[in-house]
């Protein structure tokens, strides 16, 4: 549990203390694939971070639909604190494979922060980076064509999750295109050309990143 925490790029800069803190003071919670993390307008309040296992994350979009907006992978923070404002839950987590989860109560937050207040600026530090993230995706959106977009999505989930020299995402085409707002039948055409370069290697449920430059070269167009 603590590689986990010490690789998580939020935490990565901080006294391994501090993960040791977050361990010693939050509670494990052990899900199985189909549960719910947490649910959109909950009141709850706090952290939960993916010790182990996959979560995908999902927001109500005009007409009553559920899109999904995200994957959490270990070192990924679900929740948020309203120590300093803040509301209700944003986002439903529901665990795609069984899955560990530490979560650490606001109060509990504040007692790592007594011997550790860095914490707050460690949770300032995901926070800012999943308002970065959204507006990545709304830019790409808006501004690239399916082809560019698929590139750009595959590259964005690369750099937020703790993966290896050649990352390995373990995402179905549909999810992706659910991500994306564009058509499994899309996906497909553009991961099959991909595939054929030599960009990437398609399995189940899994798509190696095999040319993160060729990627990113599409992705800019």
């Amino acid at each position: 549990m603590l590689p986990v925490l010490r690789k998580a790029a939020w935490l990565a800069e901080y006294p391994t203390e501090l993960a040791e803190r977050l361990l010693a003071e939050g509670d494990l919670v052990h899900l199985n694939a189909g549960e719910w993390a947490q649910a959109e307008g909950d009141n709850r309040n706090g952290l939960s971070v993916v010790i182990d296992g996959l979560l995908h994350t999902y927001c109500t979009a005009p007409g009553d639909r559920d899109v999904m907006i995200w994957s959490a992978e270990p070192g990924s923070v679900l929740g948020h604190a309203t120590r300093h404002g803040g509301g209700p839950r944003l986002v439903t987590a529901v665990c795609a494979e069984p899955s560990i989860l530490l979560e650490i109560s606001e109060s509990a937050l504040d007692r790592v922060a007594v011997n550790s207040p860095e914490i707050w600026r460690a949770i300032a530090a995901f926070t800012y980076e999943d308002l970065r993230n959204a507006l990545r995706m709304a830019a790409e959106v808006i501004a690239l064509r399916p082809r560019e977009r698929i590139a750009a999505r595959l590259l964005a989930i690369c750099e937020n999750g703790p993966f290896e020299a050649i990352p390995v995402l373990k995402i179905s085409q549909e999810l992706l295109g659910e991500m994306m707002g564009v058509t499994r039948k899309t996906v497909n055409f553009h991961l099959s050309t991909f595939q054929q370069d030599g960009l990437i290697t398609i399995g189940y449920g899994r798509i190696k990143l095999n040319d993160l430059g060729g990627l990113r070269a599409i992705a800019n167009g």
